[in-house]
This record gives structure tokens, sequence and C-alpha cells, in this order.
């Protein structure tokens, strides 16, 4: 089903230190973007006002009166009460308790908003537009900075009764701390082989003259550097191999589903792919599960966006 000639949504991917978002047409095709730095903007209203400079700018771009703007979808990294439109809890980056962003959103638009976790609507933009559009039922397993989980069960979003399905650096696997984790702190898998984790434990390994990498070296750094041969960055992609494997496998054995899909800066690292793949090759007889890389990369959140904002336009 189309919508008139004339509507137009707006997808709004709200990051702990950037704002992006993009304007599109009925079927999806972005015409405009914009994007911005959140440094100085933490609170709620604050935001809104540059989500609402954003949308002003792309309409303006893309040659659109504001009357042609009928509905706004946005991601958020953090817990989301979509029934409510209320941001229960985000990342520290944020801070954010108990905001009703759809509410501010649709007070200051003047059109629906729907509002949902990140990596779920990343999940959502995959299945729509991306890596998992021919499957009904798959996880969009995303690893950057953190980690998290977006479940699709039957073409729908799965959201668990708290909102918060999905959590899986909290999954505790063979190789991980079994220590009670404090609220807020990231979880045992998030410590290992979540982008701040992997760095963390690179500096704890580090030892001049056991590598060619720098002790700052980023997740991604030392995953190339593993490629080139180095000992200790190969010690260290094989560890991360090993645990999201582990997730992986019990992710699937839970849900059921044909398909993994990796995003996020960490989890699409070819090398790291790679490795997890030939670690879950021992269980091939068990089950059968494809692991693919995101079609839609970074712009993951952004077309998911889109395509909520396009369902609540219908």
């Amino acid at each position: 089903m189309r919508l008139n000639v004339g509507n137009y949504v707006i997808g709004i991917d709200i990051g702990g230190t950037n704002l992006r978002l993009a304007v599109a047409d009925d079927r999806g095709s972005i015409l405009a973007r914009w994007s911005s730095l959140t440094t100085g903007h933490r609170g709620a209203e604050a935001i809104v006002d540059l989500i609402c400079s954003g949308i002003n700018h792309v309409l303006e771009q893309a040659g659109l009166p504001k009357s042609a703007l009928k509905a706004v979808g946005a991601g958020v990294p953090g817990v989301t009460n979509v029934d409510a439109g209320l941001v229960i809890a985000t990342s520290y980056l944020l801070g954010w308790r108990d905001v009703p962003l759809r509410e501010l959103l649709e007070a200051r638009l003047g059109v629906p908003a729907v509002v949902d976790n990140d990596v779920n609507v990343a999940a959502f933009g995959e299945g729509r537009m991306g890596a998992a559009r021919d499957t009904r039922d798959f996880v969009f397993l995303a690893i950057g900075t953190g980690i998290g989980a977006g479940i699709i069960l039957d073409g729908k979003l799965f959201r668990g009764m708290n909102w918060s399905a999905g959590e899986v650096g909290y999954m505790l696997v063979p190789g991980v701390s079994e220590e009670p984790v404090e609220r807020g702190k990231p979880g045992p898998i998030e410590s290992l082989i979540g982008g701040e984790g992997i760095r963390e434990q690179w500096q704890l390994e580090w030892e001049e003259g056991k590598t060619s990498l720098p002790r700052e070296a980023s997740a991604t750094q030392i995953f190339d550097g593993a490629g080139k041969g180095d000992t200790l960055a190969q010690k260290m992609l094989d560890r991360c191999a090993r645990i999201l494997g582990y997730t992986i496998y019990n992710l699937s054995v839970v849900f059921n589903c044909p398909l993994v899909v990796l995003g996020g800066s960490v989890a699409m690292h070819e090398g790291l792919c790679v490795a997890t793949r030939q670690f879950m090759e021992r269980w091939g007889g068990r089950f059968e599960v494809e692991i693919r890389r995101s079609e839609l990369g970074t712009d993951a959140q952004l077309a998911g966006a889109i395509c909520l904002a396009l369902d609540s336009a219908k």
C-alpha cells in the first residue's frame, strides 16, 4: 500500500554523540540527510530542538513544505516503552530517564511519531530493506561500543515484557565473569567483546615488544592487526570469536532462527565474522544458522526509523 503522492516521512537516529536524520518518500527512498554532534545537547528538550532544526534543513534541502511531512520515526540508545512512547533509560552518554519523547516530538511537529530502541529499529530496517528481507525470523546482533540484539519473530519485533528483550550483553557464556553486575554497568559479554570492552582487555594484556600495535588501539585496529599476523591481536580476535559464537549459538537454540545478522563497527569486521563462522562449524550437525553481515551498515537505524514512520503514516 502506497501513501498519496506528496507525503513524506522523517527517520531519526539519536546516538550518544551524534544525531542523524533523513527525509524519505513513500517508497522509503531518502531524498536528503542531515547530521549533527549532540555535544552540549544532553537534555531531551535540547535534543528535540536539534531534531526540529534538522528537519527544517532537510525539508528545505529536498524542496518540500512542512505540510508534506506525515510522520516521524526515531531510534534511541536505551530501553523504550513503545506503546507509551516513553524512553525509560538511555546510555550514560545521554542519561535520560522516563522521557516522553513521542509526546515531545508530536507536540513540536504536529504529526504522528514512533519511538523505539535503536537496535530494534536497525533490526526492523534490515528486515524490510537489508540482509534479512528474505526471512521472517532472525536476530540482528549489533556490536559497537556496546552490544544489543533486535529479535524479529514471524516478521514482528519481540521486545519482552519490560521492553528489554535483546540485552544480550548480560548473557552468561563460558569464559565471562559470573560476578553480579550493578545496574547501568556493562554486562559480562559486553565487557569482553563490546568495542570499549575489547579496548580495555587489550590494554590489560598489552606489553611493549609483544605486539606492533599501540596500547590505545581500537577493536577494529586490533582485528586488522590479527589479519596481518600480529600474535597478541590474533589471541584477542580468537577470544572474541569464541564468545560471539557462544552468544549466537544460544540465541539460535532459544529462538530457532535460521539467520543472525551482524551489525555495528565491531561485529561487521570481516576478520571477526570469518573467525566466528569457523568456531561455530563444530556445531554444524546440531543446528544450522546462517551468519550475514548487515547490508545497510550505519544506515540500518535510519532505514528502520523510516519504515516505522511509513507504517505510522499508513
